[in-house]
C-alpha cells in the first residue's frame, strides 16, 4: 500500500469518525416556551369622547364603544352586549350630570327629549328654581359657577335711617345663606332681528318660602351674590334665615343684627 493510499484512508477513517460521533451527540438544551395568560373576556362599553358639560347635547362623535374586560365592567353602564342600539337611542339626549372623557356613560345622567326640563331633572323633590337679575359685580366677580353656594344680599334704600341723617342712607341684609347655585346665564333678547346680551341671571336651589322671600327682597332692593369657601358650604347655617314660623315669620340679619320679618 502507497503512501497515496494510506492518506486517503487514514482520511476517510476521520471522517467517518466525526460523523459518527456527530449523530451521537446530544442534542443541545432548548429554552423552555412560556405561554402568557390568555386575553381576558371583554365587552363593549359606552364612554363619552370628551368632556360633556351639563345641557350638552349628545352627538354622534360624542360617544363611542370601547373594549372593557368583562370582569370589570361598572354596574349601570351600558353595554353593547346589552343595548346594542345605545349609541343611537341617546343621540339627541342632553346631559344632566356632567361626563368626563373616557367615563362609562350611564343613562341616569341623560334626559332624553328636545323639550325635556332640564332645569327640572336637577331639583330635589321639594325644591324650587328661581332665577335673580345679576352682573359681574353682584357675582364675586363672575367666579360664581353652578354648583356653588352663596349667601343671598340685599342692598335698598333706609327710608328710617334717611329721615334720621337727613340723607340718602343705604342698607343690607343677608336674606339667605348657603344656597345653592343651579346656573349662571345670560339673558338675551332679539333687537332689529339681532341676538343682543342684555343681562344674566343667577338661578338658586331654594324652598318654597326661600323663594317667595327672594322675589319679594329682588322687587324691594337689588340683590348681591357672596360666595361661600367649599370648607363650609355645606354646613349648616341658620344663623342668617330661619325657614319661618307658624306665622310665616322669619329672621334675617340686618347690620349684623338679626330681626324677625313677618309677611304682611
Amino acid at each position: 500500500m502507497n503512501k497515496a493510499q494510506i492518506v486517503v484512508l487514514a482520511v476517510a477513517v476521520s471522517a467517518g469518525g466525526a460523523a459518527f460521533m456527530m449523530m451521537n451527540a446530544a442534542p443541545p438544551d432548548q429554552a423552555p416556551i412560556v405561554q402568557g395568560p390568555p386575553p381576558p373576556a371583554t365587552d363593549q362599553v359606552l364612554v363619552a369622547t370628551r368632556d360633556l358639560s351639563y345641557g350638552t347635547a349628545l352627538n354622534e362623535p360624542d360617544t363611542a364603544w370601547i373594549e372593557w374586560p368583562k370582569n370589570a365592567v361598572p354596574n349601570g353602564v351600558m353595554r353593547r352586549s346589552e343595548a346594542p342600539d345605545a349609541k343611537d337611542d341617546i343621540k339627541g339626549s342632553f346631559v344632566r350630570n356632567p361626563i368626563s372623557n373616557g367615563e362609562p356613560v350611564r343613562r341616569e345622567r341623560l334626559v332624553k327629549g328636545q323639550t325635556a326640563g332640564l332645569m327640572s331633572t336637577m331639583l330635589p323633590a321639594g325644591r324650587r328654581a328661581v332665577a335673580i337679575d345679576v352682573s359681574p359685580n353682584t357675582t364675586a366677580g363672575g367666579f360664581i359657577l353652578p354648583n356653588d353656594h352663596v349667601d343671598v344680599i340685599r342692598t335698598f334704600r333706609d327710608q328710617e335711617q334717611a329721615k334720621e341723617r337727613g340723607a340718602d342712607a343705604v342698607g343690607s341684609e343677608v336674606v339667605l345663606a348657603n344656597v345653592r347655585v343651579l346656573a349662571m346665564g345670560q339673558t338675551i333678547e332679539t333687537k332689529n332681528g339681532e341676538s343682543v346680551v342684555t343681562g344674566a341671571t343667577a338661578t338658586l336651589e331654594l324652598d318654597p318660602r326661600q323663594a317667595e322671600l327672594v322675589v319679594l327682597a329682588q322687587r324691594t332692593g337689588q340683590l348681591a351674590l357672596a360666595l361661600r369657601s367649599l370648607a363650609d358650604a355645606q354646613t349648616s347655617d341658620q344663623a342668617s334665615v330661619d325657614q319661618g314660623g307658624p306665622d310665616g315669620a322669619m329672621t334675617v340679619v340686618r347690620f349684623g343684627v338679626p330681626a324677625t320679618v313677618r309677611p304682611r
